[in-house]
């Protein structure tokens, strides 16, 4: 050994600095001969204070401290008395003799000692406490864990259940988290503490090992005036390190703390799940197993990861909340059933997964026909929901209208556009501000021609089944979602006008219906190729084959069977452009209501005929077409190749004419103008007397 000058040092300097590291050094520093016994060992080393000279000399390192895992450790020094290469930082943990309720962590090193004895070498081991590092290295595992695995979906009995992961048995030997229920009912949280007579529900539960006879999925009230409740009364966290204490048991009770005794649990914590400015729950630690009392640090620990809990349960509550409030929405502008009609039998299948913005809709039109609409706007919540609102309050508005199908689509188009660009986005990574975009198709149903007219806007494409089981596809022009910005337009929606055979059956359907399995579209078209089953048999076998609990997006069939009026129950006339036909028209009229005996509504129907056939001739040009048409109403058409819309006033008391309309109105339960490729069709409905 030499000083900083080079110089040896004397022997009594050397003896000096060897008698302190065997006596007063913090570090443990042992001598072991080749057999591994201790030959030497430094008595201030923790764990080894106060213990007799004759406990420790002679004997292997393993059998003085058997509270440590040192089988490995033993082959090591082996393997370095052998080689000479030194090991250093070895990790272990154990229990000191001094302090067996604490795990200790020590770091090992080990290095051969040259020619200790004779032609033997032996071993120097120095072992470092390194519990206070380790300790603070595993407060960081845990709270790393929590923030990798808690909060990773949006399910809030999930959340609770990898929260309590994260502390089972990182940090405790059981945890049981509590939520209030009415969150996870998707009610809107209360600001504040919470009343001890609130119903909770325990969301999860994790033990390390046997013994626990607690169950998740249970509905209860903490016990009043414990730590539990008044966890949740004031948001502060409590520790009890040790149960066995008089405080312990009078804060819990004689009775629960003999049942906590009874199943080994001698110290526990509870921590209320808290966010800025509410409680969502609490969290309750418990050992039993391991010895070691919670501490402080512990408690600082558990609060940061009750903290990380806390806020991704209110997240997932949050989200519950709002799809709930979507899916009510939704539910709410959805029709729970459509109206019965002579032109088709309808039945639906819908099949909410996400608060979407899937819809349908069937719609009466003037003429006994029937709209059948189907609709998807892109995006989920709220948002969704009331972009679908308004999109279907839109379909039904230009309905009324009478637009062909293709019209409509581009009239909805302009409306979806100017919809707010909020609403949805076609692509989630895209934060800019684009329009709102759907898809949809639109089809009308003619049962006196028989003819279908359909038009589709980036929708997938109807089907169709024929009377004798064949299925196909409706082969639409695709079209243009429904607001989409204009470098995505294509051409202008085109309608397809074709002619179905009386019992065709008409599939409108959105993707969420197929997507998810390569096999649903084959399946969809095989369970659909039964043409005489009922429709709401087919759609509970649709619903039975394709709807799934992990579906990721609603889904919508709309089945309509459609039927063809019999050939008596409509009467037309073609009349001349000539003022008298007007008595003619009246007379044609009472002799087929009398063949239909409906003598009832005779009268009324012959005052709206003659004023609709007048107007038709005074302000049109080219013969005037009458049709009648018995179906759940008496309809009365007239037609003409004037484009002028008749315009309904109130006449004034002096005026002569102007009332014609007015009566029109009066007498009828509807009325109003469909526009077609030459000229328009004024059209009216009468009740009809009830059997």
């Amino acid at each position: 050994m030499r000083d900083a000058d080079g110089d040896g040092l004397d022997g009594g300097f050397t003896s000096a600095v060897l008698e302190a590291l065997f006596t007063s050094a913090p570090l443990g520093l042992y001598v072991l001969d080749g057999d591994l016994r201790v030959l030497r060992y430094n008595t201030a080393a923790r764990g080894l204070r106060g213990l007799p000279v004759e406990e420790v000399l002679g004997r292997r390192l393993d059998e003085l401290v058997e509270g440590f895992r040192t089988t490995e450790l033993a082959a090591l020094a082996r393997e370095v008395l052998a080689t000479g290469r030194p090991l250093r930082g070895y990790p272990l943990r154990g229990r000191l003799p001094d302090a067996p309720e604490r795990e200790a962590a020590v770091s090992v090193s080990v290095f051969r000692l040259e020619g200790l004895a004779a032609d033997r070498h032996g071993l120097a081991v120095a072992v470092e406490d390194v519990t206070e590092q380790e300790a603070a290295r595993d407060r960081l595992d845990v709270l790393h864990e929590a923030h990798r695995l808690i909060g990773t979906t949006l399910d809030a009995v999930t959340t609770a259940e990898q929260l309590a992961e994260v502390v089972v048995p990182a940090l405790a030997d059981a945890a049981v988290v509590h939520v209030l229920d009415e969150l996870l009912r998707g009610e809107r949280r209360r600001p504040g503490p919470v009343a001890a007579d609130r119903p909770l529900r325990r969301a999860a539960v994790r033990t390390a090992g046997p013994g626990w006879s607690l169950a998740g999925d249970a509905l209860e009230t903490l016990p009043f005036a414990t730590p539990f409740s008044r966890a949740l009364e004031d948001g502060q966290a409590r520790l009890m390190a040790r149960l066995g204490d008089d405080g312990a048991r009078a804060a819990l009770g004689a009775e629960r703390a003999d049942r906590l005794a009874a199943a080994g649990v001698h110290s526990l914590m509870t921590l209320p799940l808290t966010t800025a400015d509410a409680v969502q729950g609490v969290l309750t630690l418990y050992r039993a197993a391991r010895p070691e009392a919670f501490t402080g640090d512990d408690l600082d620990l558990a609060e940061q990861v009750a903290s990380r809990g806390a806020l991704s349960i209110d997240n997932a509550c949050s989200y519950l909340r709002e799809r709930t409030t979507a899916t009510a929405l939704q539910r709410h502008l959805v029709p729970s059933r459509t109206p019965e009609l002579s032109a088709v039998e309808t039945a639906h299948l819908y099949l909410p997964a996400t608060a979407g913005g899937d819809w349908f809709d069937v719609i009466p039109l003037s003429g006994a026909r029937a709209a059948l609409v189907v609709g998807d706007v892109f995006g989920h919540g709220l948002e969704a929901a009331a972009a679908m609102g308004q999109l279907r309050t839109a379909v039904r508005s230009l309905a009324v209208l009478d637009l062909p199908p293709d019209e409509l689509l581009a009239r909805l188009d302009e409306t979806a556009a100017r919809l707010d660009g909020t609403t949805a986005r076609p692509d989630p990574a895209d934060r800019s501000t684009v329009p709102a975009i759907a898809t949809c198709t639109y089809a009308v149903y003619d049962p006196v021609t028989r003819q279908l007219t359909a038009a589709r806007a980036g929708h997938p494409e109807p089907l169709l089944v024929s009377p004798d089981g064949t299925v196909s596809r409706l082969d639409l022009p695709p079209g243009a979602a429904l607001g989409a910005p204009p470098g995505q337009r294509e051409d202008p929606y085109e309608a397809l006008t074709i002619e179905l055979a009386e019992g065709t059956v008409v599939g409108l359907y959105t993707d969420g219906l197929v997507s998810g399995d390569e096999n649903a579209p084959a399946a969809l078209r095989r369970i659909l190729a039964q043409p005489d089953r009922p429709l709401p048999d087919l759609v509970d076998a649709v619903a039975y084959a394709l709807a799934s609990d992990r579906a990721e997006d609603d889904a919508v069939l709309l089945l309509a069977r459609t039927r063809g009026l019999p050939d008596d129950r409509t009467a037309s006339w073609t009349l001349p452009h000539d003022p008298a036909v007007v008595a003619t028209a009246r007379e044609l009229v009472r002799h087929q209501l009398a063949a239909w005996e409906l003598t009832g509504p005779a009268f009324e129907t012959e005052l709206i005929v003659s004023e609709l056939v007048t107007n038709a001739i005074r302000y049109s040009e080219g013969p005037v077409r009458l049709r009648l048409v018995r179906d759940r109403r008496l309809i009365c058409e007239v037609s003409d190749s004037s484009s002028t819309s008749p315009h309904l006033r109130h006449a004034r008391a002096t005026d002569e004419g102007g009332r014609g309309l007015f009566l029109v109105r009066q007498l009828s339960e509807r009325w109003g103008t469909r526009y077609g490729t030459r000229g328009k069709t004024v059209w009216t409905e009468l009740a009809l007397p009830e059997d």
